[in-house]
């Protein structure tokens, strides 16, 4: 009679407005009656075990989603079980795609639900240890134990789980999607849980096996890592005969170095795709020479040595200093940190570590200096307008008291953050956005063509951008680079409060403080000297042979104090590693003595660089030659940092999987590393050994 009563009772109420979460929920209890219903029913077709394909997801999802959210919830399961059967056929039978499992994990990753009801494929284990972590679950034990939960509550969040897509896929059944329907309107919203926070429940993950796949198990791959790379193929090795000039941007970003880092001593070697061997290289401080003065910002040495991985041929290294500002006369700082407090920043990796590293950074700043906050999850919000460092208590206070929670909105925050910086510009000043994130800005504008729209806009006010990535798992290294490149600022990955001490203090010159804009390299070598060139690393900074001349073709910044080093591998005219062939037409016909002119005769090459002082809109130019007087004989006679820095070099290109480098030993790196550390004040040069030593033993595996 209580019962009855009740349903009169509602009966005659108005339905509340329907939210994501009772959408959610209601599919959860549909799914859950399935489960309990499943345990007695017929063996799907094909399955002796009588396990269903789909289960894996709702052994996921449904206990941890029910426990909090289903309680009290008694109206939305009633209306909802009689749908259950009809579900559960569609799930299994009626033509839902069986789709790469991969999909699901990166879509929960993102905090984001399927748009649909899956079957979970099998895939063969990954390789190199490299890609998604591999589980091995017993069919059977799917059904009699419960998983534990590891992650922590915030770590995953589900969106939106639109009925209406259930309802649209099971058209054949009018009564169910009215059933459904009618759920998703009528169950209540679960008490204390915020607008952004919807669903913050923690995911349940499968513990690994070592045991191999057999009779009646089913082999899941469940790949978290979403972390996105550019995807850019190795210089190509280049006839001077028909392609002499090599053109490319600088690049002073130093995220890579820390990308490597953090997979080797996780147990892994690093993706190809996120090597990037310029960066690796220009992340240790050199000794090079620098100018004397900021009147011409930038001081080129070159040195050309035997190539220590192929004994016919040779490297042409090129060291670049810039002018180091001294600390008394840096110019005021406006700087606006632009963070992330999505719930995917809820790790230790993530936003506490943001929190210490601004803090190290609020405390190198001046007190004149300003400071502002912007926050985004969902949407943006300000949390400090511009405030002087001689008020670090009120700054620091606004950083500690970040938390996290919501979704990722990063092109509104971006728009605030720039709005600040616009607000309190210092003219003559410092006028950058700082933005700290571990991921995607998945809402609102989100593609690199629309947010690199909106960075290149701002640039031309003179407010510049730098990226900071933090933790694991989500990471759009592309998209940072893209907003760094387009922003005339860099990007840098804090894996550690030691790293965020090394970019953000140690290096605060070269990060915040540009002296140079839209800065480029072009390198011709002399035919008669040099038969074939390679370019080691710049991928994705290579340009036009006609954008060297444009200044409307943006390019790298470089900071007060940067180094930035490019390494060339040439081969000599002559020399039997050449791998291209003499042209057949028109070689032959070219007169050397002739056409050549004579006073250039002994060069190699001539280095030009093209840059813009800040402020101004047309470039200037310096020039190097490059002849036998720049030449060492052997590698050890090479100076101590060019041959730690080719160890570096060669480092890269063998975790890039470079064929140059495939029958050159880890071993080997680490002797001319070690050879040359010199002096290593913060350690750093030890800290690549042990990397060099440990990818040594990762790939014996």
């Amino acid at each position: 009679m209580t019962v009855d009563k009740e349903l009169e009772k509602l009966s005659h109420s108005t339905p509340p407005a329907a939210t994501p979460e009772a959408r959610a929920r209601a599919l959860t209890a549909a799914m859950q009656a399935f489960d309990t219903a499943g345990n007695n029913a017929l063996a799907p077709q094909g399955n002796a075990k009588g396990w269903r394909q789909s289960s894996i997801i709702n052994w996921i999802w449904s206990p941890a989603m029910n426990k909090k959210f289903l309680a009290g919830s008694a109206l939305a399961t009633l209306l909802v079980i009689p749908a259950a059967g009809y579900l559960a056929i569609e799930l299994t039978g009626n033509g839902l795609p069986i789709v790469d499992q991969t999909e699901i994990a990166g879509n929960l990753s993102r905090g984001e639900a399927s748009k649909q009801p899956v079957a979970v494929a099998p895939q063969a284990p990954a390789e190199n240890g490299t890609l998604a972590e591999q589980s091995v679950v017993d069919a059977q034990a799917l059904q009699d134990k419960e998983i534990p939960a590891v992650a922590k509550p915030g770590a995953a969040r589900i969106s939106e789980f639109d009925a209406n897509n259930i309802a649209t896929l099971t058209n054949k059944s009018e009564g169910f999607a009215t059933a459904l329907g009618a759920a998703k309107r009528s169950a209540p919203a679960a008490p204390g849980i915020a607008p952004q926070q919807q669903l913050a429940e923690p995911m349940a993950a499968i513990a690994p096996s070592p045991a191999p796949p057999a009779e009646g198990r089913v082999q899941i791959q469940l790949d978290p890592n979403r972390e996105r790379f550019a995807n850019a193929a190795a210089n190509p090795i280049k006839s001077v005969a028909t392609d002499p000039v090599s053109t490319f941007s600088a690049d002073v970003d130093s995220a890579s170095y820390a990308f490597v880092r953090r997979s080797l001593t996780g147990g892994a070697l690093p993706d190809p795709q996120s090597v990037r061997v310029e960066e690796m290289i220009n992340y240790f401080p050199y000794d090079w020479p620098g100018p004397d003065n900021a009147a011409q910002p930038f001081k080129a040495t070159v040195t050309v040595m035997p190539t220590p991985w192929n004994h016919d041929t040779e490297l042409m290294h090129v060291a670049i200093k810039g002018y180091d500002i001294a600390p008394a006369t840096t110019p005021h700082a406006n700087l606006v940190f632009l963070i992330d407090v999505s719930g995917s920043m809820d790790e230790p990796d993530k936003l506490p570590l943001l929190k210490s590293a601004f803090r190290l950074l609020v405390n190198r700043l001046k007190a004149d200096d300003t400071v502002s906050i912007v926050t985004y999850a969902g949407n943006a919000g300000t949390v400090l307008t511009p405030t002087r460092v001689a008020e670090k208590s009120k700054i620091l206070s606004a950083i500690d008291k970040l938390e996290p929670g919501g979704s990722t909105g990063g092109a509104e925050g971006i728009e605030a953050a720039y709005d600040l910086a616009k607000q309190g510009f210092v003219k003559d000043g410092v006028n950058r956005v700082m933005l700290a994130t571990d991921g995607d800005f998945n809402v609102g504008p989100s593609s690199d063509e629309d947010l690199k729209r909106i960075i290149e806009e701002r640039r031309r006010d003179g407010i510049f951008l730098t990226v900071l990535g933090f933790g694991r798992g989500n990471l759009n290294d592309s998209l940072m680079q893209t907003l760094a490149q387009n922003g005339n600022g860099s990007a840098a990955y804090i894996d550690t409060l030691a790293e965020a001490q090394k970019t953000l203090v140690e290096e605060a010159g070269s990060t915040l403080f540009p002296i140079a804009s839209d800065v480029k390299f072009q390198v011709e070598f002399n035919p008669e000297r040099i038969a074939e060139y390679r370019l080691i690393g710049y991928e994705t900074r290579a340009l036009k042979r006609e954008d060297f001349n444009n200044d409307r073709v943006d390019a790298g910044d470089i900071g007060s104090g940067h180094r930035v080093t490019a390494i060339y591998e040439i081969t000599p005219k002559g020399s039997p590693a050449v791998m291209n062939d003499d042209l057949r037409y028109g070689a032959a016909d070219r007169a050397p003595a002739a056409n050549a002119d004579t006073a250039h005769q002994g060069e190699l090459a001539f280095v030009k660089m093209r840059y813009k002082r800040p402020g101004e809109d047309k470039s200037a130019l310096i020039t190097t030659p490059v002849n036998d007087g720049n030449a060492v004989a052997a590698v050890d006679a090479a100076p101590q940092d060019v041959r730690f820095s080719v160890a570096v070099a060669a480092f890269g290109q063998k975790l890039s999987r470079i064929a140059a480098v495939d029958s050159y030993s880890y071993q080997a790196i680490a002797d001319i590393a070690a050879a040359s550390r010199g002096t290593d004040t913060f350690g750093y040069r030890s800290d690549f050994l042990s990397l060099v030593r440990l990818a040594d033993g990762l790939s014996q595996r």
